[in-house]
């Protein structure tokens, strides 16, 4: 890693930190830290209830540190922590009409905040900072994007699979079929046949790709690649082929094969541009039209 690089991030939140008042106990103003201010925002407003598990993975905070922020809240009369379901174990916490009224006036002021930073600039200076700050917005969600190895039975892996099948269905002329198609079973995404690999932002599952092995042929097939229209463009898919191609040479395969069909425009490119040669037909599949290949370094 590239010192130079680590030290202008560090430099760069330092700067944001200060400038949005991170470091003020009395956050836009206000009686309470930037921690508090943030959770009264993420709880929602309208007296909807949420749950504290759900708070935590899209915080990505420790459960001990998010309790004495929900208790820092109760005591303040801003929020209502109820222990539900059948065990008392599922809490969820809403804000009472005080919480309402003060998530309101935090939001009022976050305008005001961000206006002030936007007024002592011109024009073009605003243009760059916004476009700035979106780029790097971007790839901040990107760096927080997870990948690992996931049962095909779990239910994010058949989330990702059901969505997989829905978007084939929507796209390909004519529709889409599973059962035409070459199957990749849940026995066949199982080490030692093959494996499902899940990519999740805020705990949530937001794409996928599987291998299917084939040590005896010395390659591996790229199956089930899909990811969530709402994380397009932050550069997934790429991330998902690394993913799968490190797997496969992890187990000794150097030829990756997939193919795919013609109205996945976005994904032919993709496959192209990760190094992936058109080759002839190599299988029988139905739905396809074009067949790839890669070879990975020794």
């Amino acid at each position: 890693m590239d010192d130079t690089a680590i030290a202008r991030v560090r430099r760069f939140q330092r700067t944001v930190t200060q400038r949005i008042g991170a470091l003020n106990d009395a956050f836009m103003g206000r009686d309470r830290p930037l921690g508090q201010a943030r959770l009264l925002w993420e709880i929602g407003a309208e007296g909807t209830e949420v749950q504290v598990r759900a708070l935590r993975a899209r915080l990505g905070l420790d459960s001990g540190y998010l309790s004495r922020l929900l208790r820092a809240l109760e005591a303040d009369g801003l929020a209502v922590v109820d222990a539900g379901g059948a065990d008392g174990r599922v809490r969820t916490v809403r804000l009472t009409q005080a919480g309402i009224a003060e998530r309101e006036e935090l939001d009022r002021r976050s305008d005001e905040a961000a206006a002030s930073m936007l007024r002592p600039l011109s024009e073009t200076g605003r243009e760059r900072l916004v476009a700035a700050m979106s780029e790097v917005e971007r790839l901040l969600v990107a760096s927080m994007v997870e990948v690992g190895v996931f049962d095909p039975g779990h239910p994010a892996a058949r989330h990702c699979l059901g969505a997989y099948v829905a978007e084939l269905a929507r796209r390909f002329e004519g529709g889409f079929d599973p059962g035409r198609s070459i199957p990749a079973g849940d026995d066949e995404l199982r080490l030692p046949a093959g494996m499902l690999l899940i990519a999740t932002l805020h705990a949530e599952p937001v794409g996928c790709v599987a291998l299917k092995l084939h040590p005896d042929s010395g390659h591996a097939e790229i199956k089930r690649m899909w990811a969530e229209s709402s994380v397009r463009g932050l550069g997934l898919g790429r991330l998902l082929l690394a993913e799968a191609e490190a797997h496969a040479a992890g187990h000794g395969l150097r030829t990756l094969r997939l193919e795919t069909n013609r109205a996945l425009t976005e994904a032919i490119a993709l496959y192209r541009a990760c190094g992936y040669a058109e080759v002839p037909a190599f299988n029988d599949e139905p739905y396809a039209h074009h067949w790839f290949e890669k070879r990975l370094p020794e």
